[in-house]
């Protein structure tokens, strides 16, 4: 059997019991092809580069799958048929990761920052984009010439 990565994009309107029914009906695909999921993630609801059928987000799902190809192209081929799903990618790995994805890791990264006693949520802060440390004192301007004109 093969290694399989493969992430589908799910519609913005449905529920995340209705996205977690696909996800189980897509892995019973697998399974009944004699293959298994190994790893299952919701990425939860993330904006997408572009629309794709009128819709501006979409549910992402993550799933590692060690199965025969014909189980992977028969789980393809029901998300095709599928009006929920509106895109998805398979590629074949050498072997799966362990441990959670790119994606988790940079979420839980985000979430540690954004924890007690760390930077807010605005730009600009100190430590959102590295320091660039306080521009100090200037000390006095002394007396600065009289311009003519204007309101002085």
């Amino acid at each position: 059997m093969a290694f399989y990565e493969c992430v589908f994009i799910a519609r913005q309107d449905i529920s995340s019991q209705q996205v977690d029914g696909l996800s189980d009906e897509f892995a019973g695909i697998v399974e009944a092809g004699g293959g298994k999921v190994t790893k299952r993630e919701s990425w939860g609801l993330r904006n997408l580069a572009y629309k794709i059928k009128k819709n501006r987000k979409g549910h992402y799902m993550l799933f590692n799958i060690d199965a025969p190809s014909e189980a992977v192209l028969e789980m393809e081929r029901n998300m095709r048929l599928n009006e929920d799903v509106l895109r998805y990618l398979t590629v074949r790995v050498e072997e799966l990761e362990e441990g959670p994805s790119a994606m988790m890791q940079q979420k839980d990264r985000r979430d540690d920052r954004r924890g007690p006693g760390g930077p807010g949520g605005r730009r600009g802060e100190r430590g959102d984009r590295g320091d660039r440390g306080d521009r100090g004192d200037r000390g006095d301007r002394g007396d600065r010439p009289q311009r003519d004109g204007g309101d002085n």
